[in-house]
């Protein structure tokens, strides 16, 4: 019983020193943080889509899935804003399993933090290099954000998280949007808590340090699905659960509201092949309702080069090693589809 103390992590400075962000990187995240806001400002009329792997345990992979993303872009970049999803901490229902690149740089060698820390941030940097596209990532250890802060222009709060008060008080001092998930109940009440807890100012402890916040004003919520008490899953994607979950949204008179649609998770029940007809659903929803096309600001995609998912162990090419993948050929036709129908 104990902690066994391993090694010292390095800090988020020293990090930074060792592997740094060029002028021209730090120019292409401020242009792509502006325009994230004004999406959420209603002030860019495009709408967003977060794509990428379940967990991005490949930098070579990674950065040619993001490579095949910004070709797209281009061709989509006046109706769609394309977020790749570098997903390098995860969280494990039962604690068990791969936990991401920050923990395991290499995912068929033993688990090396300090290692890790510094393989996400170089891969971060590498896929803003090739393809000109500024990331998200989820937070799932927020003292762990100060090794990304100036890399990623999204970051989501997952669904066993966003009750957390350290989550919920980090997000109120970051500068880029950040969603909230519904928790796996999927209690709406708690949810939007999280994101008004997030939108206002707060003094507390974070990386040794005692710091106030100015709050978030581009906290907003993530629907994901739920699980009931029988652990049978409940979506909450269809027309009438967003209707609902807009109106409530809109009593709670928080700031540049907007809700995100992920359409794998409780949502798809894991079926990610599910994730095209969801998708286009959602869209269909939007043009029934105004109030949805105002609120419904973009959609969440697990997608990889290669279809579904193996086993940690293995290792193909651009295959998730979590949850299961919408392949490339589906997810380029998926993105020009949600391109000509948002």
């Amino acid at each position: 019983m104990g902690f066994n103390k391993i090694r010292t992590l390095p800090s988020a400075e020293e990090i930074k020193s060792v592997v740094p962000v060029s002028k021209e990187l730090e120019t292409i995240k401020k242009e792509r943080d502006a325009q994230l806001r004004a999406v959420l400002e209603k002030k860019d009329d495009r709408f967003v889509v977060v794509i990428g792997p379940c967990s991005a345990h490949d930098e070579e992979a990674v950065c040619e899935y993001v490579a095949k993303l910004a070709s797209v872009q281009e061709k989509v970049k006046e109706k769609v804003m394309i977020i790749p999803r570098l997903y390098t901490n995860k969280p494990r229902t039962t604690g068990e399993g791969y936990k991401g690149m920050a923990h395991q740089p290499d995912h068929l060698k033993s688990p090396n933090l300090a290692q890790g820390i510094a393989a996400i941030r170089k891969m971060h940097i590498r896929a803003i290099s090739e393809s000109g596209l500024s990331s998200a990532d989820e937070m799932l250890y927020p003292n762990n954000h100060p090794y990304l802060d100036d890399l990623v222009c999204y970051v989501a709060i997952g669904a066993r998280s966003v009750e957390n008060q350290q989550h919920r008080l980090t997000a109120s001092g970051l500068d880029i949007p950040v969603g909230m998930k519904n928790p796996t109940s999927g209690d709406l009440k708690v949810a939007l808590n999280s994101v008004f807890a997030a939108q206002i100012p707060h003094n507390f402890s974070y990386n040794g340090w005692e710091v106030s916040t100015d709050g978030n004003p581009y906290a907003h919520l993530i629907l994901r699905g739920a699980v009931d008490h029988y652990g049978q899953v409940i979506p909450n994607y269809h027309h009438e659960d967003l209707i609902y979950a807009a109106n409530v949204y809109e009593k709670r008179n928080l700031k540049n509201a907007a809700i995100f649609i992920d359409t794998n998770h409780d949502n798809s029940g894991k079926k990610y092949l599910e994730q095209p007809r969801i998708a286009h659903e959602v869209l269909r929803s939007r043009h029934y309702s105004p109030l949805l096309k105002k609120l419904i600001s973009g959609l969440m995609i697990e997608s990889y080069i290669e279809d579904g998912s193996q086993k940690p162990n293995e290792d193909v090419f651009g295959k998730s090693i979590t949850d299961p993948c919408l392949g490339w050929k589906e997810s380029e036709k998926l993105l020009y589809m949600i391109a000509e129908n948002c």
